[in-house]
């Protein structure tokens, strides 16, 4: 009989969090000295909570954040503990490069699908074999880890809990992640390896700056299985005006299994963030991280932040909201939750 496997919600029980450390052979190489901090707020953060995992390809640096980190967790009283692993990165988007863990019927399931850069736009293959290393130095203790053998990143892919998954057809059906296989056949895959049996395919959304071919996790979020928040648009001069808007009529066609329409909420549009060379930047409110009793929110000390943290609290008022700044994470062109990947309850303990 085969095994019922579901991809659970990223507000479900989780056991860790794991971050990929910047180093100086990262792009953040001319400006660790601005995004560390940041890092360092979300590690704070994870910690109040859950456990954390930290690879880093620098060795000194590596210790240097287990024993800091563990030493002030074990000052606040918290129950997080830090696992460090020293692993080579290519970068440090751990979101698309760490494992997706499934439950099924024996337990979890580490799942290591290939990563291949967003479609070959970077090198790669250090962060390819990241999972494998984790895995070896025991971070998951006796849970099993299934290579499979597709181009899937984490932040491509939402799911409800329930076997509803919610992508983009930019992201998933473009040639450069896996140019053999065509709508039907990777519908058929996420089902088998995901347990999917329901995949909403949203035909529009764009972020000027995103590397990613439109990850769902910049663009619209599950919030509840009945609840979907994302991003939209007010300005008609703004570039992103008509594929928003069109992404929200594709959004208010989906329907749940019962027929009736998902409940959905719109996040505020920050003002333009803009890179050092002039180019705009994917800055989004979307790219919030679910943990064991918090949101950590991204904001851009922009106007629209305490419009977003209010909406934020108002979706997740059981849950603590914590904005964190992020104007240094998405000089690279990503944002909190692309830095950040939730393992369930009972993979990760330390």
């Amino acid at each position: 009989m085969t095994s019922l496997r579901v991809l659970p919600a990223e507000w479900a029980p989780q056991s860790a969090v794991i971050l990929t450390w910047p180093h100086p052979g990262t792009d953040w190489a001319g400006s660790l000295d601005k995004v560390e901090p940041v890092f360092l707020e979300i590690a704070r953060s994870v910690l109040r909570f859950e456990h954390l995992v930290i690879s880093c390809e620098h060795v000194v640096r590596l210790q240097d954040l287990e024993r800091d980190l563990n030493a002030w967790a074990t000052q606040q009283g918290l129950p997080g503990r830090v696992h460090a692993v020293p692993a080579p990165a290519n970068d440090t988007w751990a979101r698309d490069h760490g494992p997706i863990t499934i439950t099924t019927d024996e337990g979890p399931t580490l799942l290591d699908f290939r990563f291949n850069a967003w479609g070959g736009k970077f090198p790669w293959e250090k962060d390819d074999a990241l999972n494998r290393h984790l895995a070896n130095f025991g971070v998951f203790g006796t849970t099993p880890m299934q290579p499979v053998d597709f181009v899937l990143e984490g932040g491509s892919i939402e799911s409800d809990g329930e076997g509803t998954l919610l992508t983009t057809s930019e992201c998933l059906l473009t040639p450069t992640r896996n140019a053999s296989m065509d709508r039907g056949a990777i519908e058929q895959l996420l089902s088998e390896i995901l347990g999917a049996d329901r995949i909403l395919w949203l035909n529009h959304g764009y972020l000027a700056g995103d590397d990613t071919d439109s990850h769902i996790d910049t663009l619209a979020r599950f919030c509840a299985p009945d609840h979907i928040c994302y991003v939209t648009c007010p300005d008609v001069a703004d570039e992103h005006y008509s594929a928003l808007a069109a992404m929200e009529e594709d959004l208010r066609e989906f329907r749940q299994r019962d027929g009736s329409p998902y409940k959905l909420t719109p996040l505020p549009w920050p003002d333009p963030v803009f890179g050092d060379d002039g180019e705009r930047l994917p800055a989004t409110y979307a790219n919030f991280l679910i943990i064991n009793g918090a949101v950590l929110l991204p904001v851009y000390n922009a106007p629209q932040d305490e419009e977003a943290i209010r909406i934020i609290s108002q979706i997740f008022s059981d849950r603590e909201i914590i904005p964190i700044d992020c104007r240094a994470l998405v000089q690279q062109h990503g944002s909190l939750h692309c830095v950040t990947m939730q393992i369930p309850q009972g993979v990760v303990s330390l």
